[in-house]
């Protein structure tokens, strides 16, 4: 038996990255109307991101709920020698309070271990990559744990919008108030930090907006991980990809991903991010 991992759908962890770490990921749900999906189960990205912009209203979204979460765990924990759960910043997101309470009503005989990563999106699947890399190698509980929360304080996650519109009115603004009120077509950045969104900058133009985000990543440098994400520009993220390529470890690549239905409601079409785990010292 081994440690296994267990995370939540708004860290765009990617299918192929969940089946090589035989990572769980709860799913959470959208909910435009009456009508309600599962993200990335039952709508996909290419189907959300055309329904969110035509959609009249703002989409709602809700965690996990703890009963999701204590059957993710009795199942898990068959077969396992511990679990850990790596989740979005609870400064975000009910999901680490639904986890926690999942695994106090757990039956599962192993030592379940929640782990808050005050981060969002590949921010957090970082922290989760890092996690699973480390139950892989046969390590045990407590140090797939400590290897976690180590990795939290490394992590690091920027990105670009265009417009906050979609922040602001599903409520996850944070710190970045500041930001609203712009002139028209000024390009909005944002940091996660301290489990919070903080206003990073603004400019005129994507481009130099693109330059600027990409810049505030290099100062985090040395790196151990990167990933780039995109909700409906993968040609761009794929460009941010290969410009940072040379941060990492020789023969490490970035990550690409996208921005899921769950926090895609937040972030609008067009959002970029960078998330980085900075070197372990």
């Amino acid at each position: 038996m081994a440690v296994r991992i267990v995370t939540d759908s708004t860290c765009d962890i990617t299918t192929d990255m969940a089946e090589e770490f035989g990572l769980t990921v709860i799913a959470q749900s959208i909910h435009f109307g009456t009508e309600s999906f599962k993200d990335n189960v039952t709508i996909t990205p290419d189907e959300f991101y055309p329904m969110l912009v035509t959609s009249p209203e703002l989409p709602k979204t809700s965690q996990a709920s703890p009963g999701e979460f204590r059957d993710a765990y009795d199942v898990v924990g068959v077969e396992a020698d511990g679990i850990v759960s790596v989740h979005i910043s609870s400064r975000i997101s009910g999901t680490f309070n639904s986890a926690l309470q999942g695994a106090a009503q757990s039956s599962a005989s192993c030592p379940i271990e929640v782990v808050d990563t005050l981060q969002a999106s590949m921010g957090a699947g970082l922290v989760v990559l890092a996690a699973a890399e480390s139950a892989a190698r046969g390590a045990a509980h407590s140090e797939v744990v400590a290897v976690a929360q180590d990795a939290v304080r490394r992590a690091q996650c920027i990105c670009l919008f265009e417009t906050l519109e979609y922040l602001r009115k599903g409520g996850r603004i944070g710190k970045a108030q500041a930001l609203l009120g712009s002139v028209l077509q000024v390009k909005p950045m944002v940091i996660v930090r301290d489990g919070e969104v903080h206003a990073l900058g603004k400019t005129r133009t994507f481009a130099k907006a693109l330059a600027h985000m990409m810049q505030a990543a290099r100062d985090f440098a040395p790196v151990d991980s990167l990933a780039v994400m995109h909700s409906t520009t993968p040609g761009v993220a794929a460009e941010v990809a290969d410009g940072l390529r040379d941060m990492l470890p020789e023969g490490a690549e970035p990550y690409v991903t996208r921005f899921g239905p769950a926090l895609g409601v937040h972030t609008g079409p067009g959002a970029i991010g960078i998330a980085l785990l900075q070197a372990a010292t």
